[in-house]
């Protein structure tokens, strides 16, 4: 988590991007794109990653001026991030078998990754598809972005029981899946 002098440094960024300073979008860029394209990764896969982080981006820069509170900034981003998913996977739903197979051997493609290493990604990528969009939703915010729950309620637009509820689901059924897969945790 931030420190309270990331917290300030980022509120003041914030406010100086929403008086149209592009070299403090540019820092609040770099500090946030990973995170974005981890998240809509896991939500969306690989296809098109690009255009989803830019589209976040884009979002971010156009909506800056109407964010009333920017020491909300993060949240506010994810739920952005959450909404640009949300979109893509209705877009491409007709389309999910083909996005599938251009997955699988995109994970293969890379050279440079340990066999087992690429093994488990796989596995819980596979996992992780076997999840509906809002059970992945909750494990991929809380447990690999490391959102504390009340905010992840907040990026999700739902009451913070209702994250608790659906993050037991989503790793019980992750912990079927990798079972029947041969893995013990």
């Amino acid at each position: 988590m931030l420190t309270e002098c990331s917290r300030t440094t980022e509120k003041q960024l914030v406010q100086k991007c929403q008086k149209g300073d592009s070299e403090s979008f540019r820092q609040i860029y770099r500090r946030y794109h990973r995170r974005v394209r981890s998240t809509l990764y896991q939500l969306c896969g690989d296809r098109f990653l690009d255009d989803l982080v830019q589209e976040v981006f884009l979002r971010v820069w156009k909506g800056l001026p109407k964010l009333r509170e920017a020491s909300y900034f993060s949240t506010w981003l994810y739920r952005i991030t959450w909404n640009v998913a949300t979109d893509q996977r209705k877009k491409f739903a007709k389309s999910q078998r083909e996005r599938e197979n251009y997955e699988e051997k995109e994970e293969f493609s890379s050279e440079n990754q340990d066999l087992m290493e690429i093994h488990y990604q796989d596995l819980v990528k596979r996992g992780l598809k076997n999840l509906s969009l809002e059970h992945r939703a909750v494990l991929v915010l809380h447990d690999l972005e490391d959102i504390p729950q009340k905010e992840v309620a907040k990026i999700l637009n739902v009451p913070l029981g209702t994250v608790k509820s659906r993050l037991f689901h989503a790793r019980n059924s992750l912990r079927k899946f990798l079972k029947q897969e041969g893995i013990s945790l």
